[in-house]
């Protein structure tokens, strides 16, 4: 026995000198500048009832708290340094725990707790070493100040730094639609800034935005996220693939596509469309009229009507955005097609022997016929209706081979209904469209044509397109002629709008039931045949002349030679010369 208590007799004493002077339970907090720290400390209120407690700062001594922060009855709190240091918990029930509000580097330190407990070496000791240390600042909210076209300006208020001086701000910039991954990271030196604006954006735009803080220790977390648009702008490019197509005498249709979506800068409202008839006497234009046509849809078209025949327009096509009118888009002058009259014209025509038809369909010395003139219009033949009809075709001639004519067209707008068929008229070059005219019906989904006809002449040639509403105007007018093998388009074809064709002479010739197209007779071959004599008799006359200068050479051995009064004379005395 006496052995084990040599053995346990240092740890008797601690235990007595802890009776004696009262034992302190320690423990450690570590936190970070700006948060709350609760130094906890607790007895038995049930057991001891309400008792004073006081809180100090360092190492606990024999009797109260030195550096006292904080002092209570039991009931309330009856002192404190500053408002920092409170009692936070139940007091009835022992809670004596100690809470510093936003705790600074300098807190740090050890902090004891005593409650006085009646009787001498009675009182309960707790001991807290509190370390505060310097942490990232606290993220920012963010808000929006102004929204502009192209610039935003956002703002803060001013947060807790960590425990260390902001040193900067980073703004991370996204498109919407985008991830985080793509952002635009902008860092902001000046620390003291509460608003700052993002320019260069795109008009009509969405964005996304967000900002750290940073200080020595690191960066913040993210802010909130704003989600901004950008206001409109007025667009920044013309309309695209401008087309303009002549109709008719009074028409002109102009195509058009929307501007690059990049620089529409908002929705598309609506397009101005500005024209203006070109003088060519004085060279300059007239007065600008305008359109309006609302966007809808990535091809765009508008028909501009009642304008003069055989002259040119310029027009120009500007986007428009709610916010303003972007820059024109601009094509090549366009002329509208000629316009074509008729009136009745008195031509006396003197019966040949040949001509036997006519003599027996007229005993007169004279007959009565309609040549075209610049007076009559041919739009008298189509038919007035309410409805939209479609536009007339876009004739050209492809190719014309002894007799065949071969022909396409390309279609135009179609009206209020679809087109179920076009129809071909054509007539001798002196015959009138009202009275002397053939009509070829075509599928709507036919573009080309060859017709074969008989007898060679000159002819006039124009389309029209159908659907249930009506009949188009007519389309442009090509004058053919026919009968010579393998003649170009360009020799054999004249194109004349359905606005006016000239007056042509009018030769003697038959209407064969026979023909596809009316026939009129052609004096080409007799020219050809009357230039090709003049030349070989001047080539005759040069190979006479050249025979007979060598022959005189010969025999004489000089010659002297000169033109007098259209005769060849010559001087063999005299040495050769030119005279």
């Amino acid at each position: 026995m006496v052995v084990l208590g040599i053995r346990h007799l240092p740890l008797c004493c601690s235990l007595l000198l802890c009776l004696l002077l009262g034992c302190v339970a320690t423990e450690g907090i570590i936190t970070t500048v700006g948060t709350d720290a609760t130094l906890l400390c607790n007895y038995d209120a049930k057991y001891y009832g309400k008792l004073p407690v006081c809180w100090g700062r360092g190492a606990i001594p024999n009797s109260g708290c030195s550096n006292e922060v904080i002092r209570s009855d039991g009931t309330s709190v009856v002192h404190r340094l500053t408002e920092r240091y409170l009692l936070m918990g139940n007091l009835g029930e022992g809670n004596v725990s100690l809470t510093i509000r936003q705790v600074e580097e300098s807190d740090s330190g050890t902090y004891g707790c005593r409650v006085n407990i009646p009787g001498w070496f009675n009182d309960h000791k707790h001991q807290v070493t509190l370390t505060v240390v310097a942490g990232r600042p606290d993220p920012l909210m963010v808000q929006t100040r102004e929204v502009k076209e192209r610039s935003v300006t956002i703002r803060w208020n001013p947060v807790f730094d960590g425990g260390r001086p902001i040193t900067s701000y980073m703004v991370d910039l996204k498109n919407k639609q985008t991830s985080w991954n793509t952002e635009v990271r902008t860092k902001v030196l000046n620390p003291e800034l509460t608003e700052v604006t993002l320019v260069d954006l795109r008009p009509a735009k969405s964005y996304n935005i967000r900002m750290f803080v940073i200080n020595s220790i690191g960066m913040s977390e993210a802010s909130n996220v704003l989600t901004i648009t950008t206001k409109e702008a007025a667009p920044e490019g013309p309309p695209l693939d401008m087309r303009m197509e002549a109709l008719t005498p009074h028409s002109i249709k102009v195509t058009w596509k929307p501007p690059s979506a990049d620089l529409r800068n908002g929705v598309l409202q609506s397009y101005s469309i500005s024209y203006r008839e070109f003088d060519p006497v004085g060279m300059q234009f007239k007065r600008w009229q305008h359109q309006s046509v609302t966007a809808t849809r990535e091809l765009e078209s508008i028909v501009l009507s009642n304008l003069k025949p055989s002259t040119k327009y310029g027009v120009i096509i500007q986007a428009k955005t709610k916010a303003g009118i972007g820059p024109a888009s601009t094509a090549p002058l366009c002329a509208t097609l000629d316009e074509v009259h008729t009136t009745s014209e008195v031509v006396t025509v003197t019966p040949t022997s040949t001509d036997t038809t006519m003599q027996r369909e007229d005993t007169s010395s004279f007959t009565t016929v309609e040549s075209v003139t610049d007076a009559t219009d041919w739009e008298q033949s189509t038919t007035s209706i309410t409805s939209v009809p479609p536009d007339p075709p876009v004739v050209e001639l492809k190719e014309v081979t002894d007799n065949s004519i071969s022909l396409f067209w390309t279609p135009a707008f179609e009206g209020d209904s679809p087109i179920t068929g076009y129809y071909l008229e054509y007539k001798a070059l002196n015959a009138s469209w009202d009275y002397t005219k053939t009509v070829v019906d075509f599928s709507p989904n036919q573009t080309e044509a060859t017709i074969i006809e008989i007898n060679p002449s000159t002819y006039n040639i124009r389309m029209f397109a159908k659907n249930s509403l009506g009949t188009s105007k007519p389309s442009n007018v090509l004058s053919i002629t026919t009968g010579r093998t393998g003649h170009q388009k360009n020799d054999s074809a004249t194109t004349v709008s359905s606005g006016t064709v000239s007056s042509g002479t009018v030769s003697s010739g038959t209407v064969s039931p026979d023909a596809a197209v009316i026939v009129n007779g052609s004096h080409n071959g007799h020219l050809a045949a009357i230039v090709m004599t003049v030349v070989l008799l001047v080539l005759i006359v040069a190979i006479v002349t050249t025979w007979q200068i060598r022959r005189v050479k010969q025999k004489e051995g000089s010659l002297s030679l000169w033109v007098s009064n259209g005769a060849l004379r010559y001087r063999g005395s005299e040495s050769l010369q030119e005279l």
